[in-house]
């Protein structure tokens, strides 16, 4: 008979090792690789821990990740700390993290490095892309902290400055977990507004830790698609972050970038004060070189010869008027003396000069008898003198 007092269903043995690990391991802290990352729609993170002869499951909760200051990659080595769990309908171990921090800081120097050359490769820091900073701005948005002492400091010198400026701040974390984000909603929100002319965004310095939001690639995307021009200014003048190199402009501290961005009052009044003193000199001055100018322009041979050109042409034009008007009186004379000629000749046959040289014109019934065999004898003849007509009979 078969013996059943040891025998487990995979369900019992399941169970207990899943009680015999969490029992025992707790809270415990690893090291090892990231590969397979992967920030899923839901907002938790799958991932795998490995080293070199070995790999576990992990798995991190939205809302736990949030405290991440962070975004994994893979191949950076990280210390997690969390509980082994079980998941029985797949018979599998996984860790449970609840926390997250780069093994050393070489490793988010590796990620920095590897993030820069991809961006670099997609063309985000070309010149090409550069928007112009406005000299004179009107509003200047600032993402910052409202309480951080880079606001104050940019308050202080734009109030003294140029007091004429509007500062407009959207607020956001600069350090810590959910800061990217929300630097890249302060940019947005900025963006939306239609009558700012500049936007700073930044922090005082800190460890790579304390400023790695700003190498953040949805920061760098922000920046990059932000249709108002962007100065960077973060940290001190030695730290470089993934936004400077992206952003139209590069401070070396956020008292810098203000300076950048607002033009100096005393330079404006030294400048007016300047230009008022010396303008009628100026003007005159500038008048008087225009005046030389234009008389050496206009003596030179280049400007004299348009002028020759325009009178040879006009004696031209002169000589041909004449010549026609010449040919015309001669031609008007001319004819006139053939239109007088003709005159003449028909004259010549006026049949009244004909008949006052003593012709007589005969005629029979209304018609002129040319010839004398052309008259009848027995039809009556009219003779046609200069000074009348006379009938004759032939009965």
């Amino acid at each position: 008979m078969l013996e059943t007092a040891n025998i487990f269903s995979v369900s019992e043995i399941t169970n207990l090792i899943k009680v015999t690990l969490e029992e025992n391991f707790q809270e415990i802290n690893i090291i090892g690789e990231i590969s397979n990352f992967k920030a899923h729609i839901s907002g938790h993170w799958y991932f795998t821990l490995k080293d070199a002869n070995a790999q576990i499951s992990c798995t991190m909760w939205r809302g736990v990740n949030n405290y991440v200051f962070f975004t994994p990659q893979d191949g950076m080595k990280v210390i997690v700390k969390g509980k082994v769990t079980v998941y029985p309908p797949r018979g599998s171990y996984q860790i449970d993290v609840r926390s997250m921090k780069p093994a050393g800081i070489g490793e988010l120097q590796a990620a920095f490095e590897k993030l820069k050359q991809k961006l670099s490769d997609e063309g985000l820091f070309d010149p090409v892309h550069k928007k112009p900073v406005p000299k004179f701005p009107r509003k200047i948005g600032i993402a910052t902290a409202i309480d951080g002492a880079a606001f104050q400091d940019m308050k202080s010198i734009a109030a003294r400055r140029f007091p004429l400026i509007e500062l407009v701040i959207a607020p956001c974390k600069v350090q810590g977990e959910s800061a990217a984000e929300e630097i890249v909603e302060s940019i947005k929100l900025l963006n939306k507004q239609k009558d700012i002319d500049i936007i700073i965004i930044g922090r005082g310095g800190g460890s790579l830790e304390d400023l790695w939001a700003f190498n953040e690639e949805i920061v760098a995307r922000a920046v990059f698609d932000s249709k108002i021009p962007i100065i960077s200014a973060v940290g001190h003048e030695i730290d470089f972050t993934i936004s400077d190199f992206v952003a139209d402009l590069r401070a070396p501290t956020p008292s810098a970038a203000i300076e950048l961005a607002t033009p100096n009052r005393d330079d404006l009044f030294a400048f007016i004060s300047e230009f008022s003193y010396y303008f009628t000199e100026k003007i005159s001055g500038i008048i008087n070189d225009n005046i030389q100018e234009i008389e050496l322009i206009t003596s030179s041979y280049g400007f004299r010869l348009p002028q020759d050109l325009i009178k040879s042409n006009t004696q031209f034009l002169d000589n041909s008027l004449l010549r026609f008007q010449n040919f015309f009186d001669n031609r008007m004379m001319i004819d006139a003396n053939q239109l007088r000629l003709m005159e003449s000749k028909i004259e010549s046959y006026n049949i009244t000069n004909t008949l006052k040289r003593g012709f007589v014109l005969a005629k029979q019934e209304g018609k002129i008898v040319p010839r004398k065999e052309k008259i009848e004898l027995t039809k009556p003849i009219e003779l046609e003198f200069y000074d009348g007509e006379i009938k004759i009979n032939n009965d």
